[in-house]
């Protein structure tokens, strides 16, 4: 009865470190897709946020590390290793301290994240100059037109930018300008267009022909939707974390020859 029960509970821990490795990969994937993103708000941030960056580079050393946790454990319970199951064990205790710092921290780090996003967005609206050609302001063109809205607060925050504002015919925002749902297969416009009908009230921004409503809230619930999925991720993670503990801690305990020829040879 003692066999089979270890018997079972090595096949377990040997699908829950399978899984583990999966979603391993999954967190490594989402690091590398923050880098490697450029057409969406996530590209706004992470050219010129370094604190996106580094979260990224740590995605991707966790998603590693978490990788190699589940090899590892995959290896110790199909040879019934005890050392491999006790750094097992061992590794996985530090790897949910580490997620549970990390998630503390990023929760009381909100505030901060949303002023940083508004800040940097408002840089980008005064500073967009449309003979410019630039990674950060091609994002947040996409990012407008996707989103079907303009400016951060409001359309008005680009009357803070003097080079929209010095024309003396109605220029707006080409990537803000209000298209119906048929047309959003059309190829994205950057940089400032005119209106057709010449050059009266050049400088009044109620003239334009563009979304009325800012990207902020948009933006904020595109945030909170993925940033659900991430916290779901790391919650599925977690339980498997706690699962692969007690089936690693269980099957240690009841492994009571030791048998080092069984460690595999590289």
């Amino acid at each position: 009865m003692g066999a089979a029960c270890i018997k079972v509970t090595k096949y377990f821990l040997f699908l829950f470190n399978l899984l583990f490795f999966v979603l391993g990969a999954v967190i490594l994937g989402f690091g590398v897709w923050i880098l490697a993103d450029k057409n969406s708000f996530i590209s706004v941030l992470q050219t010129s946020s370094t604190s996106l960056k580094v979260g990224a580079y740590i995605f991707i050393g966790i998603g590693a590390f978490t990788m190699l946790m589940g090899f590892l454990g995959c290896i110790g319970a199909v040879k019934e290793a005890r050392c491999l199951l006790g750094l097992y064990f061992a590794f996985l205790v530090l790897i949910l301290i580490a997620q549970v710092t990390a998630g503390v921290l990023f929760y009381f780090n909100m505030g901060k994240l949303k002023q940083e996003m508004g800040s940097i967005v408002t840089e980008l609206i005064q500073s967009y100059d449309d003979g410019r050609e630039d990674s950060f302001q091609e994002a947040w063109d996409y990012v407008q037109a996707q989103v079907r809205c303009c400016g951060w607060v409001s359309f008005y925050n680009w009357t803070g930018n003097p080079r929209l504002m010095n024309h003396t015919d109605i220029t707006y925002p080409c990537s803000c300008e209000n298209r119906s749902e048929d047309d959003s297969s059309l190829q994205l416009q950057r940089g400032f267009c005119q209106a057709p009908n010449g050059t009266q009230a050049g400088g009044n921004p109620e003239d334009w022909p563009v979304y009325r409503e800012g990207c902020m809230e948009k933006v904020q619930a595109w945030l909170q939707e993925n940033l659900g999925i991430i916290l779901g991720v790391c919650v599925g993670i977690a339980v498997i974390e706690l699962l692969g503990m007690l089936l690693s801690l269980f099957l240690c305990r009841n492994i009571h020859s030791e048998d080092y020829s069984k460690v595999p040879k590289y």
